[in-house]
């Protein structure tokens, strides 16, 4: 059976996406290995309608909700590669299925690159956040810490002040530039120079010179990229952002690959769960009018 569309990726933008489209009558396949950025957290937060709520029960109900329509088939699965060309595509999965469809959606979502801090990935979306508002009212204005990865660092540790008092771990990470230097400053926030030994029990971090700091919760900036490598291996074009590796993607979410569209964390930023939900049900409804009019 040859599907009118190809969801590679079932988490929140994919599922927002495919929701516009059997709405639309069109017959959807998605496909998902599972990995949701967000497994690690426990709860998720600044989503309206769900603030607070398990980020896998909203995942679940979502998917419940997209299975009622008769349109839709859902495949858990490893999406390897994608050959052939609009209206005429073949997803090979890596156990060894292949599906067809006349348009692709890439929502693969993202992968995190920490910073090489000894403790610090055990603690990933537990103590240890990158978003604050979707994590910041929680810690209750006690004390922040913002562990440096580079320029987007500064940024960073300039607005958290906004949830609580902040250090800045610069930890090699970055130069402190005067201007800099002086913003932080002006906000109110501490600069620590010392390197990071390690992260020990909720966010206490080990400095290299034996001092221990004890934080209500720790954020850092981490570098994204694709979860996979399947847009860069299409030939999709990728673009550099403050925050790292995205896919390039027009206003209508089509990539460089004509019938090929890209939604979610993997084709914009910021990244939350309410973006990507957006970003999703917009790519969807463009999708579904490259449908109807296939030449515009």
């Amino acid at each position: 059976m040859q599907h009118d569309v190809i969801v590679v990726g079932g988490s929140y933008a994919g599922m927002a996406a495919a929701l516009q489209l059997v709405r639309a009558r069109r017959t959807v396949l998605v496909i998902d290995a599972g990995q949701r950025r967000n497994r690690f957290a426990s709860h998720s937060h600044g989503f309206l309608g769900q603030d607070g709520v398990d980020p896998a029960e909203i995942a679940a109900s979502a998917r419940g909700q997209l299975e009622a329509y008769p349109t839709l088939t859902w495949v858990e699965g490893q999406a390897a590669s994608v050959s052939g060309s609009k209206d005429d595509f073949s997803v090979f999965l890596a156990g060894g299925e292949t599906h067809t469809g006349r348009r692709i959606l890439l929502a693969t979502g993202v992968s995190d690159q920490l910073p090489p801090v000894a403790g610090l990935a055990e603690r990933w979306g537990k103590t240890v956040f990158h978003c604050p508002y979707c994590h910041g009212y929680e810690l209750d204005r006690g004390r922040i810490g913002v562990i440096a990865t580079g320029p987007m660092s500064v940024h960073q540790a300039q607005l958290l002040p906004e949830w609580g008092d902040v250090t800045f771990l610069v930890n090699g990470a970055v130069t402190m530039e005067a201007e800099a230097r002086q913003e932080l400053l002006r906000r109110g926030v501490m600069i620590e120079q010392t390197p990071i030994e390690r992260i020990e029990g909720d966010a206490e971090v080990l400095l290299a010179d034996g001092r221990r700091l004890t934080f209500a919760g720790l954020f850092t900036a981490s570098r994204c990229s694709p979860a996979t490598p399947l847009a860069e291996d299409m030939g999709c074009e990728l673009m550099e952002t403050p925050m790292g590796i995205q896919i390039r993607t027009n206003d209508a979410k089509e990539t460089s690959i004509l019938g090929v569209f890209a939604c979610g964390d993997a084709a914009r930023v910021p990244h939350s769960v309410s973006l990507a939900v957006g970003d999703g049900a917009w790519g969807g409804a463009q999708l579904h009018r490259s449908l109807v009019w296939p030449e515009s």
